[in-house]
Formats: structure tokens, sequence, C-alpha cells
């Protein structure tokens, strides 16, 4: 038997070692074997394992009727040869089981093979591929029994190599720091170069600091980590190399409508660089004249078409340094073609000025002399020939003194024998040789020409000349016509576009218009100059640039301000700039944008208008009537509006107008709450007309306006007296108190008592008692006179104090425990009704008064329940409204209980349930022993809550105020010489 097992995986080993693996060679050959099932006698089990773990899978194979070692593969998935992966994570081995027959021996062969295998394992075969040259990939294969070569080195080829980074620091920061909450953090590095750049990084955004140098940059990483209140900083760095300039700008001198081509080299590919011009930095957007290219680790900066504004300072910047140049644009001679006898005339500017110069001729020098003059003045320069000649045909230059530039022109002079060159225009058979294109489209445009000799053709789009080399735009030249090609058509190619034609014979030149249309910019921001309630006005201004089409109208959206979908408004288009969108919902804020639409097609949005929110101003205000008019002044009032809106309502306006004008004059500088308001400094019997505006945030409602005029002029009413709704019933207070009525008082026909106060104003009058007496109730009349015209109020005061006692109170029968008592109503009600009796009881022996029953209506009552063997006394008070009577009547006799027996019978007490009282008596009879009190078994003694007293052989504990705290089993307990006896009673209080 043979056995193969001890294959241990490493879940470390499962995570470097996933992929596909591939299938070995040798598993499509036929090898006759006999069936897996007859060899193998134990199969690998299925396992789980914790990761850090380790897991070993066994298999047994039967080799009784094998003539040789049987050669054993481990798989993982379908073709992952397992034999590849050997190492410190996954070992083979594979040991011989003899059983009794012992028919075989591979003891030696085992013996070799487990110690190769023992060589394998302590190496790691990873390491060696990756640190070994790709030719020796199948010798180390060979060597270790490698059969997923080609898995390897894929796996291989993916590992990343680790860039090596220079060593910036000379100390490190500590791996973490701590520190208390609003404490001072401090971290110091020291570095190798001082000179370099050292930048902070928290959590990965920089944190800004003044360190500026070019050598190199220090990057370190923040990463912050809260603990209760603590703050732990954990620190990495890493070191970038500065961008050091290899070549330098070179200066350049060149002419107007050349190309310049800056070139500078730095030390890394793809570094980020600067273009400055004069210490500004050059713009190189899309629509700009500047141009910056870059490959590898050269970078230009090309202008086009120099112009004169084009000279000054460039350099550029890098992290290890900056470069620049001097780069300075001369004006070109322009090339002149005349006419045989004409004159003919040069000129040229140098700066800086008085610069002397030569001119030459095809390359040689020119004198003046009678017929031609040479002219400097300061910076001008020019060449003057008075009658031109074929001889004067040629290349002129002019060369500056010092100065290696040159500028150069040639003169082209014809005579009337030739063929002048023509321009056929009008082949392109357009209105206005005008020629329209849509922006990105493609435009060849080919026109006809002819002359002889061949004409010369020169593209000119202003001052700037087309190249046949150009790019997106380039001039073409065959025998019998010219051609202009744009390869994608941009806005900034719309222009006039001249042809030049020149010859031996002469010159010609044509101008086409070339438009290019394109979508109109956006609109600017609309105004929003007015809102309703569900409306809005809404102003815009024409885009900038049409797009060379005329602007057919817009489309309008609006969206709510929090959210985020637009809302086409109009499908129609809107021709005019102004626009009222509807619809919308009062208090919420809006947002409104514009769309210009011509022929190409619809603008990008215009930017969002501010928001605004639709208001509505309030209704008219209501029922304006005048409530006052003196001889100066008049008093309006009104009601607020019926509808208000979601903008609410700050104030009022009032205006008035005097009879006869147009001018409506304000009454109130500032708004006002209430709806009532003087109107003061009238003249006197003017009639004006008066109005109410109601205000809010979206402005004033609509007026409302009183519908006669008013005179202004003191009219008499008759009087009125308006008595408070208190006073219109019986005014009552008690004797000694206060009394302050706003009347002017008469009672009953009788003067005032002295003791009344009594006090006029224009508007009321006052009535003071400063002490109450039973003799100022009564009846007062309150009378206002007005002229002719009187008006009268009454008043009923009463005043009220304590009552006196019943009368005579007496005992009608006694019977039992029951007495009946009898008494008559006091004589002095107080003057205010009786509402009720108090009828206290007195035991003889201690005279104490205990309250047997309140508010009792009735003038006779049954008192129960009483003590056999006490004799009482009773006493009652009478109570009306104010109190009860200061003294009670008590009764001349009192009522026996008289006792039937002297037999003692202890009574069977049941448990007893009280609602809420004021004091609770527990009764027990027994001789003179000690009484001793308790509560649930525990003895009450010196507790303020409890009194215990005891008369007569009746035991007594009395329970102060209460409370269901004081619920429990009480216990009554005697002592004396001859024994004891108890009595329980459980309480409950209920409140």
């Amino acid at each position: 038997m043979y056995e193969c097992g001890k294959c241990v995986l490493s879940p470390n080993w499962l995570v470097w070692s996933l992929g596909d693996g591939q299938p070995p060679e040798e598993i499509d050959k036929q090898i006759e074997t006999p069936p897996l099932s007859t060899l193998l006698i134990e199969k690998p089990q299925s396992g789980s394992i914790n990761v850090g773990g380790d897991i070993n899978f066994v298999a047994k194979v039967e080799a009784k009727d094998l003539l040789r070692k049987p050669t054993i593969k481990w798989f993982k998935g379908k073709w992952m040869d397992l034999a590849s992966k050997t190492g410190k994570h996954l070992q083979l081995k594979e040991s011989l089981c003899q059983d009794d027959a012992g028919e075989l021996d591979f003891s030696g062969l085992l013996k070799h093979r487990e110690h190769k295998q023992e060589e394998v394992s302590e190496v790691d075969v990873w390491d060696i591929l990756k640190n070994a040259r790709p030719d020796e990939y199948e010798k180390i294969a060979f060597t270790y029994g490698i059969t997923d070569l080609r898995g390897l080195l894929k796996r291989l080829k993916k590992t990343k190599k680790e860039e090596k980074k220079s060593e910036a620091f000379a100390k490190r920061l500590e791996p973490a720091y701590q520190v208390d909450k609003g404490g001072k953090i401090r971290l110091v590095v020291d570095l190798a170069d001082p000179t370099v750049e050292l930048k902070w990084y928290k959590n990965g955004q920089e944190i800004l600091t003044e360190l500026i140098n070019a050598d190199c940059f220090i990057t370190t990483f923040l990463n912050t980590a809260c603990q209760g209140f603590d703050d732990v900083l954990l620190w990495s760095s890493y070191v970038e190399l500065p961008v050091n300039i290899v070549k330098k700008l070179e200066p350049v001198k060149t002419t107007v409508n050349e190309r310049i081509e800056l070139e500078c080299e730095v030390s890394e590919e793809g570094a980020k660089v600067k273009w400055m011009k004069n210490g500004v930095e050059v713009p190189t957007g899309v629509r700009s004249r500047y141009r910056v290219k870059s490959e590898g680790t050269k970078h230009w900066l090309i202008i086009d078409d120099a112009t004169k504004d084009d000279t000054g300072t460039y350099s550029l910047m890098a992290t290890g340094g900056t470069t620049e140049a001097h780069v300075q644009i001369l004006m070109d001679l322009q090339s002149v073609t005349v006419l045989l006898g004409q004159p003919l005339k040069l000129n040229c500017e140098i700066y800086p000025g008085n610069v002397p110069g030569r001119w030459y001729k095809n390359g040689q020098l020119i004198q003046p002399s009678e017929r031609l003059s040479i002219i400097h003045r300061t910076k001008n320069h020019s060449l003057d020939i008075e009658s031109s000649t074929i001889h004067d045909a040629g290349d002129y230059t002019f060369v500056p003194e010092g100065y290696t530039q040159m500028l150069s022109a040639k003169n082209v002079i014809w005579v009337n024998s030739a063929d002048p060159p023509r321009v056929h225009l009008e082949a392109l058979n357009v209105p206005d040789d005008t020629v329209t294109i849509v922006a990105g489209n493609k435009l060849r445009l080919e026109i006809p020409i002819s002359g002889e000799p061949a004409p010369r053709v020169v593209w000119m789009k202003g001052e700037r000349v087309i190249l046949d080399s150009g790019n997106r735009v380039r001039a073409e030249t065959f025998a019998d016509h010219t051609c202009l090609t744009i390869d994608i058509a941009e806005r900034e190619d719309t222009g006039n576009y001249k042809i030049v034609l020149q010859n031996e014979a002469g010159e010609d030149t044509a101008s086409v218009k070339i438009k290019v249309v394109d979508i109109p910019d956006p609109p600017e921001a609309p105004m929003v100059t007015d809102v309703g309630g569900d409306w809005c006005t809404m102003t815009w201004e024409l885009p900038r640039y049409d797009g060379g089409s005329p602007i057919l109208g817009y489309f309008i959206e609006r969206k709510k301000k929090q959210s985020s979908r637009w809302m086409r408004l109009n499908f129609d288009l809107c021709k005019e700039t102004t626009f009222e969108p509807k619809k919308m919902i009062e208090g919420v804020p809006y947002e409104v944008r514009i769309f210009a639409v011509n022929a190409i097609g619809v603008s990008k949005p215009s930017e969002p208008s501010k928001p605004f929110i639709p208001l509505a101003v309030t209704s008219e205000p209501t029922m304006l009537v005048v409530d006052d008019v003196t001889d100066t002044t008049v008093t309006m009032k009104w009601r607020p509006p019926d509808a208000i809106g979601a903008a609410g309502l700050d104030g009022y306006q009032v205006e008035y107008c005097i009879e006869g004008t147009d001018e409506w004059i304000l009454a109130n500088k500032e708004l006002i709450e209430k709806t009532r308001y003087t109107i003061t400094g009238l003249p006197v019997e003017a009639k004006i007309l008066v109005r109410i505006k109601a205000i809010n945030a979206a402005g004033a409602s609509p007026p409302r306006t009183t519908q006669h005029s008013i005179l202004v002029k003191e009219v008499i009413e008759p009087p009125k007296i308006r008595i408070p709704r208190h006073l219109k019933q019986t005014y009552i207070r008690k004797v000694g108190e206060v009394v302050n009525l706003v009347v002017k008082p008469q009672n009953e026909g009788q003067p005032i008592d002295q003791t009344i106060s009594i006090r006029n104003s224009d508007c009321d009058s006052i009535m003071f008692i400063r002490k109450a007496e039973r003799k100022h109730s009564g009846k007062y009349e309150l009378s206002v006179q007005v002229e002719n015209h009187i008006d009268t109020a009454m008043l009923d005061i009463q005043i009220v104090d304590l009552p006196g006692p019943p009368q005579a109170v007496k005992i009608e029968e006694v019977w039992g425990n029951n007495v009946a008592l009898d008494w008559n109503p006091p004589k002095d009600n107080g003057n205010a009704p009786i509402i009720g009796y108090t009828i206290q009881k007195a035991d003889k022996k201690t005279m104490e008064g205990y309250t047997c029953i309140e508010h009792y209506h009735r003038t006779c009552i049954t008192i129960s329940n009483l003590v056999v063997g006490n004799e009482y006394f009773f006493r009652i008070y009478s109570e009306n409204m104010v109190g009860l009577s200061e003294s009670a009547t008590a009764t001349k006799d009192s009522a026996l209980i008289v006792k039937e027996g002297l037999q003692l019978k202890i009574p069977e007490y049941n448990d007893l349930m009280l609602s809420v009282v004021y004091c609770i008596l527990i009764l027990c009879y027994c001789s003179q022993p000690k009484v001793i009190w308790m509560k649930n078994k525990i003895t009450i003694i010196d507790d303020p809550r409890y009194r215990m007293f005891s008369n007569q052989g009746v035991c007594t504990l009395e329970i102060r105020k209460p409370s269901p705290f004081d619920g429990g089993v009480y216990t009554c307990k005697a002592v004396n010489d001859l024994g004891e006896a108890q009595v329980d009673c459980k309480l409950e209080v209920k409140g």
C-alpha cells in the first residue's frame, strides 16, 4: 500500500496563489493505467480551517499489483498542478506503508525521494524566480519539478516592482504621537538636504505651508484616529526628486507673422511645468494664441502668427529651477507690385530707434542717387524710387547695423504686354461673395484663377498669410484654380479672406467672406423683476454671440431651488426677451434659466437666476369707516384683508387726498399694525378722501378708499355710557375692600357719602371707596349730558360681610346614641344669602369641639353614632359667601347618652377602610393598665404624628393628617399585674 499525504495548505498561500492554472502537458497523453477506483483505498476528505491554521489532505493508494512506484500529482481546481506551488506554505510528502505480504520494497527509492523533498521544502522557488534572469527560468523549473511554468511566469510578470525612493530624511518622525484633546502638537523632522521643499498632508489633503524649496519634495502623510478624548497620529513619508532644467530656453528674434517655437528640456518625463511671460502665466486655453506641446522630457511653447505684442521675456518654471529667454518681434518689409514708370516706396520700422542700417537689392548694397533716395528718421527707414523700371524688380533687404536680423521684401514690375492675373470669383455663385458653413463641418473652397505667366497666389485673413502647410486651415494652388480648406470649422474662422494673385503683368485681388454659424452663446442669467402669488416676470439680455445666425427665440425652464429637475415652460419659441411663468406654488423658492435658439440649434443653458419666492399681495382692507372727527383730526378704522397669503401682513399705510386735488399724502411714515389710525394736522372744514393699503413682502395691496368725502369738523354726537359687562349685574365686594368704579354715581337721588371719592375726566368718571362699608350698598345712577342730550346708567353695588350666629339652638330629642337638633336662621345674614351651617359637638368632660358636618343647608339635623355614657353639648355656625360667622350659638342643655348595662363586652372589630379624613380615632376599653400602641407590631414611641391619650378607660390614638402611607395593622395592648390583652385594627387610607 502506498500513501501520499500531508498536503499542507496554509491560508496565507491561498491568498497570493489564486489564478487560472494551466493544464499539464502529460494530461493529454493516453496512459494505460488501472481504473482510479481500484487504486485508491482512501480518498482525500474535504475540510475547513480558520485563517492562520494548517490543513492536511491524505490519500492511500493500493500498490500490490503495480510493477513500479506510481506517479502522484495533486491538483487544485481542474488544471492547477500543486507541484509548482511547493514551498514554505505548501508541502507534498510521500511514504510507503508495507503490508504483511511484503512483495514490493520501495524503501530505497522512498528514502531518496523523501530526502529530495525535504531539500525542496527548505527552498522558496518564488524568491529564486524573482531574483533570476529570464534565461534561467527553464533550468530552475526543471531542477525543482515545476510543471506549470507558464502560469507561474504570468504571475511573476504581474508582480509590481517596488520603486526605491532616495533617502531624504536624516531623522524621521516617530511612528505615533499622543496628546490630550485641545493640546498642541509639534512635529519635527530632520532633512538630509535642507534645501528641499517640504509638503505636509493630512488624510491625503495638502496642508499649506510657507516652505518653498526647489531640489526635492518631501511628502508626509498624516492619519488621525480618535479614541475617547485623545488623538493618535500615525506618520509615513516618501521623497520625490525635483525636476531640473536640462536644456535652457534660447533668445528669439523674428518678424511679424512668423512662427515662434520656444524649446526647453527637463530631467523627467511627464513633469508639470509652468510657462510665464513677463512674470504672468501664459494662457493656453482653446481660444488662446499660445499652444503648449510636450514629448518626453521636451516642452515647447508655440506662437503661430507672431505680433509686436508678443515681444517680452518668456520663462519656464519647474520644481528644480527656472529658465528664461527674450523674444523680439520686428516689422518686416511689405512686398510691393507696381506698374512700369510708377514710383516705388519701401518702408520699415526698427526698434529701438536711431539704429542705422543698409539697403540691399538681390544681395547688392544700394547707394543713393538722383532717382533713388534713402531716408532715415528716428526709427523709420525708407527707400524711394521716382520712376520704376523693369530693372527695379527684385528682392530688397534692410540690415540694421550690429544685428543679425534682416528685413526683406520683393518688388515686382510688370508691363501691359503680359496677361495679368485674374480671380474668377463669380464661379462660387454665392450671394455677396459670402460662404456660410456650420461649425464643426469641413469647408473646401475652390476658386478658378487665370494669368500668364502663372500667378503666385497668396491667401490672407487680415494680415495673416495662410500657408499651404497649415494643419487645420491651409491654402493650395493648382494650375487653374486655388483652394482654401478648413477641416473643422470654428467660430474664429469667420471673417474676410483675401486672395492676392501676382505675376509680371500685375496683380489681382478678391475677397471672400466666410461665415461660420454655430449655436449661440447662452444668455446671461435672467433677472426676475416682479413676482406675484403664482407668477413672476423675468427679463434677460441677448446672447453676446448669436452663432452667426439670427436668434429665432428662447426656451425657458424653471425648477424648485431644493430640486434638481428642470421643467420646460414653453414649447413654442418665445420671441421676446421677457416671459411670465405661471402656476407656481406661493411661498416656494424657484430658479429660472434660458436657452437661446437659432437656425443651427439650441445653446447651452444660461446661469440660473437668483432664487425668488412667488408672493402675492394681500387683498384690500375691508370695512373702512370714520370713527371720529374733530376740527383738525379724522380717525379711521377698518378690518384686515380677507386674503393675506403666504407673505403675511407687515402693516398698513394710510393716505389722504384733499378734495379738488390729485395728490395723495402719506399720513403715517412707518407702517402701523393696528386697524385704527388718527390723521392729524388737517385744515379746518376741509373735505378729504382717505384710503388704506395693506403692505407685505410682495408689495402694497389695492387701496380701500372711502366712498364719500369727509368734512373735517367736530360733530356733536349724543352721549352714550358704555358700562363694562361685569358692572351690568350686581357688583359685590366685602366689607373693608377697595371699590374703584369708572362711573358718575348718584345714590337713589340721595347725596353721595363723604367717604366716596369721585373724579371725572373727558372720557370717564371714577368712583373710589377706600374702605367699603355696608352702608355703601345700593343703586347708583350715572348721568352724562352734552348740550341737550342726556344718557344715564344704573349700577348696583352690594357690600357683604360675615353673617351672625343662628338663633334658638336647642336639643329636640335624645334616643339611643342619637340627638335631634333644631335652630332658627341668624338675624343678620351679612347682606348675602346664607349658604349653609356647620355643626360641632363637644364632650362635657373635655369640652373640645369636633365638627360633625359642614355646609348643611337645613335648620334641623340628627346627630348619630354618639358614644354611650358620654354627655355632649352642640354649637352651630352660620355661613354665607364671605365665610363662617365669627361666633356660634351653643345649646343650653347637654345630651347624655345613657348606658344600657355595666357588663363589659369586647366588640369584634372588622377591617376598617377609610377615605381621606382629617384625623382618625381608634378606641378600646380597658381598666387601668399600661397602654401600648403598635403599628405593624412596632411600638409607637415619641412620634409627633401620633397623639395617644386615655380618659375613663377609653384609649384614643389620633393620627394627624393621615396619608396612604399610614395604612396598616394597628394594635392597642393593655398590660397590668393580672395579665395583658390586645386588640387589632386594620386601617386603609384612600387618597
